[in-house]
């Protein structure tokens, strides 16, 4: 109790960087250009009803891939040892090392109209296909760039399952599926429903890969908010209102699976 002054420069960072902006946001969400009081900021909000639409639409596909191809991934992973199963770690993190900017970058190198696979695909006598500036590129940056946060959580929570517990359900007569279905995969979900939300969340108000990989033609949230700080649409107020709603969502999705979570775990100890 004597040493609280120690936590004194943590608080007063997060005063200054994370409640000062905050307040500001809800003050900005809630006046006018002259500070008088309004709500007229979030009624606007409904002219812009499809791209909420659409970023939701768009991050949900990415997260349900980001399932389909990182619990495979975090499952295999959990079953190998030693020197394997750190090299494959290491490849999964080591695109997470690099520049954000730099990694969605390099996929419009790879995806425009004259660049590596058309090159490639013009090679061998097929079709050039148009990915870039689509919905589908943007997807395709979500995945790439956030399939790390799904892994990872799922293979942290798979490999730390009791293996006797395992050994239990086959002494049982339970066979590999049945394993999986009753054992490792209730067991496992904590870490789905975590990686769902490090996916999810930055899906849902990125700016940067839809930016880049979408060409402007699939605007999402994120650019929404962007424009209307930095762009030629200038309105901090409309702007502040979309992420005071983006934050709540967020929070509202946050606890919704926080307490899936839970249910989950006292389900399966049950």
């Amino acid at each position: 109790m004597r040493n609280k002054w120690l936590a004194a420069p943590y608080v007063g960072w997060m005063a200054l960087f994370v409640v000062a902006p905050l307040v500001l946001v809800v003050v900005y969400a809630l006046t006018t250009r002259d500070g008088s009081f309004t709500l007229d900021n979030f009624s606007n909000m409904m002219q812009y009803a499809a791209v909420f639409g659409r970023s939701f639409l768009l991050a949900g596909i990415a997260t349900v891939l980001c399932i389909l191809l990182g619990y495979p991934m975090a499952y295999f992973l959990s079953r190998e040892r030693g020197r394997l199963r750190s090299m494959a770690t290491l490849l999964i993190m080591l695109p997470m090392w690099m520049n954000f900017l730099l990694r969605t970058y390099s996929w419009v190198f790879l995806l425009e109209r004259n660049g590596f696979f058309n090159t490639l695909l013009s090679t061998i006598g097929l079709p050039k296909l148009d990915i870039i500036n689509t919905q589908a590129a943007v997807v395709l940056g979500m995945v790439y760039n956030f399939l790390p946060f799904m892994v990872l959580p799922i293979f942290s929570v798979i490999v730390k399952i009791d293996h006797r517990i395992i050994e239990a359900a086959q002494d049982l007569g339970a066979n590999s599926v049945q394993v999986f279905r009753r054992v490792i995969l209730p067991l496992s979900l904590p870490g789905v429903l975590s990686g769902v939300t490090m996916v999810f969340i930055p899906s849902v108000s990125t700016f940067v890969i839809s930016r880049l990989l979408g060409g402007g033609m699939s605007l999402l949230v994120g650019d929404l908010i962007e424009m209307q700080f930095l762009g030629s649409a200038y309105n901090p107020h409309l702007g502040s209102a979309i992420s005071l709603v983006m934050m709540v969502i967020v929070l509202i999705c946050m606890g919704v699976m926080n307490r899936f979570g839970e249910g989950e775990e006292e389900a399966v100890l049950l």
